[in-house]
């Protein structure tokens, strides 16, 4: 069974950083080596579901023109939206996927450290969704610990093949430590334009 929402509700209730995002170094360096991976400046239009407390939200909106944060938790979502509030083009919304999945189209999602909470059947839908909701250049980029947690109903790994099987896009970037593993899929191969390359 995917974990409920009264899970984060309670995990935000009396702390607005329960996963230590904006303190502990390895969710700093994290964050950093994930935008990195972004081949891309900048994007038109990005959804970041599981959004949390918007600490990469934050980051994201600086490399976008329009963002689309949500989580299903009523107080995450809240702090989010009061940490990008000097971003015009940055919204954050309380929503449950993959029922309330937003309209349009998305030249970026990020899908970093929630995929685990979903029972596989329900991450299969959400990646449905996904691959509809990708421009014609449009990526996905997911990033996800390791090691077991209690009470998930997958694991990292598990969710990144789930990624792999039913995206069917190319890959772009794979990095993988000891806890956590980033990977990268595009519509588009990426890289230079050798040909446009200034010499």
């Amino acid at each position: 069974m995917s974990l409920p929402a009264d899970y984060f509700d309670e995990l935000f209730a009396d702390n607005d950083d329960p996963w230590a995002f904006r303190t502990r170094w390895y969710e700093q360096r994290k964050r950093d080596l994930t935008l990195a991976a972004l081949p891309r400046q900048r994007y038109a239009r990005v959804f970041e579901p599981g959004c949390a407390n918007g600490e990469l939200s934050l980051c994201l909106a600086e490399r976008c023109d329009e963002l689309l944060c949500m989580d299903m938790s009523a107080r995450a979502a809240d702090l989010a939206r009061k940490r990008l509030s000097e971003f015009p083009g940055a919204t954050a919304v309380e929503g449950r996927l993959p029922v309330d999945w937003p309209e349009g189209k998305f030249d970026l999602i990020v899908v970093s450290e929630w995929a685990y909470y979903l029972e596989p059947a329900l991450f299969v839908q959400v990646i449905e969704r996904i691959a509809a909701s990708l421009t014609e250049d449009g990526a996905v980029l997911a990033c996800h610990w390791l090691h077991p947690i209690e009470g998930c109903p997958m694991l990292g790994r598990e969710a990144h093949a789930l990624l792999a099987e039913h995206l069917q896009l190319l890959p772009l970037v794979r990095h993988e430590e000891t806890d956590f593993l980033l990977e990268m899929w595009g519509k588009q191969p990426g890289g230079i334009d050798l040909d446009e390359q200034v010499r």
